[in-house]
């Protein structure tokens, strides 16, 4: 078994690969009333692009993992789309459901972005992905297979929450695990939103007190999450099936694999 802090190098090394994509965003998002679901898998990098432009926008969507080899939701997107390719993307807002990352990116600049239009940075994509890839394979390929050790049991009942960033290298790989484990959540976009918002928890440009932006999505979430000091740390999970609330990857990792892993 891969030790832990190595799993956190790959993650970080695959975050530089994207170049900044994924960290910031804007404090004041346009969310939907209903919520945006996204149907793919932490390893694929067309998924990947998707997820960085939610994490630009701020905005929280329920995730849906399809890794290869799984059997809960690839399905569903075959038998809905007509076609099991990845990402896929619904939103019930506007009675939408498509593939393709471009178009995914393009329709979420326009319904929820501030200008409707996609900016330059995102609008040309390479056809393939290679610095995507290149981050996958650095990540030791984790969120692309399912997990063949676990049992084949029905999802949790309730969704788990996830707060957290696209580039966090900690949340990447409890996102990993949560593919691989075919367990649905809600991503909760806490990007940062601001300079003062830059570096770890501990270490961040602006050193005492964390103070968020006013009015912002951060400022909302400081009670939720009940660090010291108004502190943001991610990943943050709530799992309302069982009542846990954990923050630090690690434990987080060894939770879900005990609670939704392997039987002991």
């Amino acid at each position: 078994m891969v030790h832990h802090q190595i799993k956190v190098v790959q993650a970080l090394a695959s975050t530089l690969t994207a170049g900044g994509r994924g960290v910031t965003g804007t404090a004041f998002p346009n969310q939907p009333q209903k919520a945006l679901k996204l149907y793919e898998f932490e390893g694929s990098p067309f998924c990947r692009r998707v997820r960085e432009v939610l994490t630009l926008l701020n905005l929280d969507y329920e995730v849906y993992p399809c890794p290869k080899g799984g059997t809960k939701y690839r399905q569903f997107v075959k038998e809905n789309g007509g076609k099991l390719r990845f990402p896929y993307f619904v939103d019930e807002n506007t009675g939408t459901a498509m593939y393709e990352s471009v178009a995914i990116i393009d329709y979420l600049f326009k319904h929820y972005g501030k200008s409707g239009k996609t900016p330059k940075k995102y609008a040309h994509y390479p056809k393939y992905p290679v610095v995507a890839l290149v981050g996958t394979v650095i990540n030791g390929a984790r969120g692309v297979w399912v997990n063949p050790k676990i049992v084949d049991r029905d999802a949790p009942e309730k969704l788990l929450n996830l707060w957290g960033f696209e580039a966090s290298p900690y949340t990447r790989i409890v996102r990993g695990v949560l593919t691989e484990l075919e367990i649905p959540f809600v991503f909760h976009n806490v990007a940062k939103e601001c300079w003062q918002d830059q570096g770890p928890a501990a270490l961040r440009l602006k050193p005492g007190k964390y103070v968020p932006l006013k009015g912002g999505k951060r400022e909302k979430i400081v009670p939720v999450m009940g660090r010291v000091k108004q502190d943001i740390q991610v990943p943050y999970l709530e799992d309302p099936n069982t009542g846990a609330k954990l923050f630090e990857s690690e434990s987080i990792v060894n939770y879900l694999q005990k609670q939704y892993g392997e039987l002991t």
